[in-house]
């Protein structure tokens, strides 16, 4: 185990005590089942799809997972002048990618959100738009708040009206839920007038209807949601019946089924490889280390004074736990069915490596700082 003394003023040493170690802790204990869950669901996978590897998956999983934990690491030793000038580089770089993906995007089930990289595959530029537009729109709401620079509020709402644009075209309808909902909070979280949340509301509805009859992707899961008889539904059966025959301490390692048979069973749906395999107390405990995570940042958050601070990390926090959400309540057949990742457990390397990089901006945000001089070092 790490240990410092505390009068090390070393950048390590200062690092180890003003990290919040809980969260870190409950972060890097999210990265121990990323690894145990893809050697329960991948090896099964990859030899469905006729891998030239049986470990193909899991290998390349410990290299994403190594290389996230060092990144997260690495990110959270910065000052908080540096994760905004991080969060403005990242946007901008992530931002052209995305552009990018709408002219030489890789195509799969009718969406260009992929790029292709010479070794190393497809990456989802959208992925890292997330975090890094998460810690600009802080910064630019609190500079409105605080300097009544009303033109950096207004360039904040133009930015995400660019975002939305973008992801719209690509298209991908959840991604553009999950930032729309991280900037209404971050607005939230600002002072917004309730009748401004009220309009907001209105609108979001608004804007979910106009999508149920705009794109038939989310037409049919809506409906196949609401009658399970309106169309295919097979994933979700399977999860369903994952979750039932793992019962409470599930059938064993190895043991599992959902895995032969499911398409993402180490993607989307490694939550219900979860349940059959090591039942409901480790979902429970997944589900936990999750809420504990949100839970502890947002406690962090109640005595900070720099509003920039505050709004980004609500802002990250928001973008996890939804995320989280999204999967397992997708999984459990609780929201209709979206293609998200499970947060450091399921399989892919933009979604692992973007989860870190907010993770770490979280953890470089929330460091106890002794003074204002500390915050710009």
């Amino acid at each position: 185990m790490m240990s410092f003394s505390r009068a090390d003023t070393s950048t390590l040493g200062r690092w180890w005590w003003t990290i919040d170690r809980w969260t870190l802790a409950a972060l890097l204990a999210l990265v121990g089942f990323g690894y145990v869950m893809m050697l329960a669901a991948s090896p099964a996978v990859a030899e469905r799809i006729g891998a030239s590897s049986r470990n193909m998956f899991f290998i390349r999983q410990i290299v994403y997972l190594a290389g996230a934990t060092a990144a997260m690491l690495a990110v959270s030793m910065l000052s908080i002048r540096q994760v905004r000038l991080l969060g403005w580089l990242g946007l901008g770089v992530s931002l052209a990618m995305v552009a990018a993906t709408l002219v030489m995007g890789v195509e799969i089930k009718g969406a260009r959100r992929w790029l292709s990289v010479p070794g190393l595959g497809s990456i989802q530029p959208s992925e890292f738009l997330k975090p890094c537009f998460a810690v600009v729109a802080a910064w630019l709401i609190a500079e409105g708040k605080a300097n009544r620079r009303h033109g950096a509020t207004l360039l904040a709402i133009l930015l995400f009206l660019g975002i939305a644009a973008l992801l719209k075209g690509q298209p991908d309808i959840g991604m553009l839920l999950v930032v729309t909902a991280v900037f209404f909070a971050q607005f939230f979280v600002a002072g917004l007038n309730l009748f401004v949340v009220g309009f907001v509301g209105a609108l979001g509805v608004a804007a979910a209807a106009f999508a149920y009859t705009l794109f038939p992707h989310v037409q049919s899961r809506v409906e196949r949601f609401l009658d399970p008889s309106a169309g295919d539904n097979y994933q979700v059966t399977v999860a369903l019946e994952a979750f039932g025959h793992g019962g409470l301490l599930g059938r064993g390692p190895g043991e599992g089924r959902v895995k032969n048979v499911l398409p993402d069973a180490h993607a989307d749906f490694v939550f219900a490889v979860a349940g059959e395999e090591f039942g409901l107390v480790i979902c429970l405990v997944i589900l936990a280390l999750f809420a504990f995570v949100v839970v502890r940042g947002l406690v962090r958050l109640l005595g900070e004074t720099d509003l920039f601070v505050v709004l980004a990390s609500a802002g990250l926090l928001t973008q996890f736990g939804l995320q989280a959400f999204v999967n397992m309540a997708s999984s459990l057949h609780l929201i209709p069915t979206k293609g998200m990742t499970l947060p450091f457990v399921s399989y892919g390397g933009s979604s692992v490596l973007a989860i870190a990089l907010g993770m770490g901006m979280l953890l470089a945000l929330t460091r106890r700082r002794l003074s204002r001089l500390e915050e710009e070092r």
